[in-house]
């Protein structure tokens, strides 16, 4: 009884470790014509941060292009932008009318549909790019990946909520990269992937992840992987996006549910390496309360506490993050108790852009 999930564990361990080889394949260059589309909406404090650091891109100007998109803010978003991109040539901002779609997805269909080069990186209003962004994406469109997606981590504060973001972040990083680099691609940060506009329009474009408001990232890839199109993964620490965490647990909580609630429509493959994952961890967890009927059990619950300390230290700079040991052994719990919240609540919520 007590061997199987440790079998389990060591199993999905060999899938994350095998991830390190990916790491050292991330191609460059500088030859491919970008798109980039960022969707804004009440987004005044935001834009100038991220305006500031796509004019710092390591690429050259006249090979890339930002679309900025307007989304019926009721703030001075689009006059914020307007005053900041009007020496660019290279920039433009438009508003989102006559939108197609619900939420985010309807604003970034007007920019893409705007777009005047075939591969399209999509970002976040309130995310910062690191300057080598473009030059990753390229290499991996040149790669013929009709699909690309990045790291975009967190910006670490010292706070409890922080970390807690950042920690779960950590992990939905790892699991999907891992996957995807296994054939098995499930989910993607929208404020750091791009993809082949042709190839877009082949599947459809957004028309078919309107199942929910949220998680139009996600089931964009759901298309994409249906239609047997390639998938590359970004890993190159100089093209990261980083975005600020939710600051208080009932924001993030509420952040989470919505993410969570768009599993419900990843394939059945996934759903079942997902759920036999996390099945063996809150298993292993809650063996701690069968050692008064077996004292073996405590011997799972050790493993369990052992292996999450060297995974997180093992994989945390991958994807830009530093925790202490006693910070991963509180956060692990922590984690593993809000996946249950925000499957919970994401059954209930409703999504609003």
């Amino acid at each position: 009884m007590i061997i199987i999930p440790i079998l389990i564990f060591i199993f999905y361990l060999f899938i994350f470790l095998k991830l390190e080889s990916k790491k050292r394949s991330d191609p460059e260059s500088t030859t491919t014509k970008i798109s980039i589309v960022v969707a804004a909406k009440n987004e005044e404090l935001n834009v100038e941060t991220l305006f500031n650091s796509l004019v710092k891109l390591d690429y050259p100007k006249n090979f890339y292009e930002v679309i900025f998109v307007d989304d019926n803010s009721t703030d001075a978003t689009f006059n914020t932008l307007s005053s900041l991109t009007k020496d660019l040539s290279n920039f433009k901002v438009i508003r989102a009318i006559d939108k197609k779609y619900e939420g985010k997805r309807g604003a970034l269909q007007i920019g893409i549909d705007a777009s005047l080069h075939n591969n399209i990186v999509i970002t976040d209003a309130d995310c910062k790019v690191s300057s080598g962004l473009l030059k990753s994406y390229s290499g991996h469109f040149n790669y013929w990946n009709k699909f690309v997606f990045g790291v975009a981590p967190y910006v670490q504060k010292k706070s409890f909520v922080n970390s807690v973001a950042c920690f779960d972040n950590f992990w939905v990083h790892l699991l999907t990269f891992s996957f995807s680099y296994h054939g098995l691609p499930y989910s993607a940060a929208a404020r750091n992937m791009g993809f082949d506009k042709r190839a877009f329009n082949e599947v459809g474009g957004y028309s078919k992840t309107t199942d929910t408001l949220s998680g139009d990232d996600d089931l964009l890839l759901r298309e994409v992987v249906k239609n047997k199109m390639k998938v590359g993964l970004i890993t190159n620490e100089n093209a990261f996006v980083f975005s600020t965490a939710k600051q208080s647990i009932k924001e993030l909580i509420h952040q989470k549910s919505r993410h969570t609630s768009t599993s419900n429509y990843y394939t059945k493959k996934v759903k079942f390496n997902l759920g036999l994952w996390h099945f063996v961890n809150y298993f292993m967890l809650a063996s701690v309360f069968l050692i008064p009927l077996n004292f073996e059990y405590i011997y799972l619950f050790l493993f369990k506490m052992i292996m999450d300390i060297f995974i997180v230290k093992h994989f945390m700079r991958m994807f830009s993050y530093k925790f202490s040991a006693v910070q991963i052994i509180y956060l692990q719990l922590t984690y593993e108790l809000l996946l249950i919240v925000y499957f919970i609540k994401g059954l209930f919520s409703k999504t609003k852009w």
